[in-house]
């Protein structure tokens, strides 16, 4: 595809305490973060004037969908502006807390972890054309998704049954029980195969990646995304996958995940093995040999070729500093074993896992890696101004634009309406609806008339906030 739209979806792990001890369950603090939510939309699920959609997902977990993004650095400017509207109602919870005499502490963790082992989810979409083979695809991208931990994986200390704690690449890994499925946590596959394309079905599907972890660095989400875009692009141009087929897509993620060097032998499905280092190399010398051919494309692309080269470099030649600044679980590697040396703690010590959680903690004045980003120790791919205008503006090249346009008027006049990733409606007695199939249009007549129309009434619906 000449463009591609991208989009990530974030659930977040939430807690709260009172005086250091958990008092209120995810609940009953989920209901004080989403009251002002409910009160202008009417519900805990919304569309905000960004484009994004903002909702409660099952468990609890606040959820934030980037909008449609063509361009990486829009993807990355829009993650991180979920960081802060889901933060901002955090702050929310803790001020309607006080007012009742409740003094308590509200975290929010970009993570896919809690303490009793529950996974939740850092979904990745790439729009694809209706005519890709989706069985063909997910088989030629699976032995790349089992690998691509190892340049992606936002690091985990795994504490077994036996008490024994191992520092390992994934947090989503040993959640895995199918290679593409229609499912979704019944039996959790690393390609989710629903259909729901949220465009024109006739020209176009979504592929819908589960398996990825939730990063924390940027430039970790610009490859884990400009990567998979790179070997797509590769696979529609007719170049062949490597024949690297996994016998147990299952077991090879779980063995990869436990071994920091990718040297993990995989068996695979035509006989033999091959190392999850060696696998991951044979997808980046695809994607390398594609963009030489054609030339970068899109914004990034010679960003992300370098920064997958010198972490498989990195893993190659055992020396993982060159990308001590880029990569998630180099990162949390390095803060979580110098952490325990200097305080003589094994990785098993809870207070280990407790500074697991606060690299995760997206407050930027108790999260970990939000700090280092500040002094300038975590590299970055966007800067502030990117990141506070995706609070309130959407990407202006896709049909995000629109979506935005419509809710920040409807909110303006006071008109009551509905939302979702295709229709634009009034809930006016003319009942007007504008369907929009193209994700990739930012301009159209039909919702230009829409937004004029507004003016002629309104509903005396509250104004949303700005969150």
């Amino acid at each position: 595809m000449d463009r591609r739209i991208y989009g990530i979806e974030t659930e977040y792990g939430l807690t709260c305490t009172v005086d250091g001890k958990r008092r209120l369950s995810p609940d009953e603090v989920a209901r004080y973060m989403f009251r002002s939510i409910v009160a202008w939309g009417r519900s805990s699920n919304v569309f905000l004037a960004n484009g994004s959609r903002l909702y409660l997902d099952v468990g609890n977990h606040p959820e934030y969908a980037t909008a449609e993004c063509d361009t990486l650095p829009d993807l990355i400017a829009q993650d991180r502006a979920g960081e802060r509207i889901v933060q901002s109602l955090a702050e929310q919870a803790r001020e309607r807390l006080l007012e009742e005499g409740i003094d308590a502490s509200v975290y929010l963790f970009k993570n896919n972890l809690d303490s009793a082992g529950t996974s939740y989810g850092c979904h990745e979409n790439y729009l694809v054309a209706r005519s890709t083979n989706l069985d063909q695809l997910s088989d030629a991208l699976l032995p790349f998704l089992v690998t691509r931990q190892l340049v992606c994986g936002a690091g985990h200390v795994l504490v077994g049954v036996d008490g024994v704690a191992r520092f390992v690449l994934s947090q989503r890994a040993d959640v895995m029980w199918e290679g593409a499925s229609s499912a979704t946590t019944r039996s959790r596959p690393m390609i989710n195969t629903r259909d729901e394309p949220h465009a024109d079905a006739d020209l176009y599907r979504r592929l819908h990646v589960i398996v990825g972890d939730s990063n924390v660095c940027e430039t970790t989400t610009m490859l884990k995304v400009g990567a998979t875009d790179l070997v797509l692009r590769a696979l529609e141009a007719g170049a062949g996958a490597p024949d690297l087929a996994l016998a147990s897509p299952m077991n090879a993620i779980r063995a990869a995940s436990r071994d920091l060097t990718g040297e993990a032998l995989l068996e695979l499905d035509r006989g033999g093995r091959a190392s999850a280092r060696d696998i991951q190399r044979a997808y980046f010398e695809l994607a390398a040999a594609h963009l030489e051919a054609e030339g970068p494309s899109r914004p990034l692309d010679s960003e992300v070729l370098d920064l997958w080269g010198r972490t498989l470099d990195g893993l190659e030649a055992h020396d993982m500093s060159g990308v001590s600044r880029e990569i998630d679980w180099v990162v949390k590697h390095r803060l979580l074993t110098r952490y325990a040396e200097r305080a003589g703690l094994d990785l098993a010590d809870p207070r280990v896992a407790q500074m697991e959680l606060n690299i995760h903690d997206i407050d930027p004045r108790r999260g970990v890696v939000q700090r280092l980003r500040e002094k300038g120790a975590v590299a970055t791919v966007v800067d502030e101004d990117q990141i506070c205008a995706a609070r309130t503006t959407p990407p202006a090249t896709t049909r995000a634009h629109l979506r935005g346009a419509f809710v920040r008027e409807a909110q303006r006049h006071r008109r009551d309406y509905t939302v979702d990733w295709s229709h634009l409606r009034l809930n006016d007695q003319a009942a007007h609806t504008v369907l929009c199939k193209d994700p990739f249009a930012s301009e159209d007549p039909r919702v230009d008339r829409l937004l004029r129309s507004m003016a002629h009434g309104a509903d005396g619906v509250a104004a949303a906030p700005l969150v």
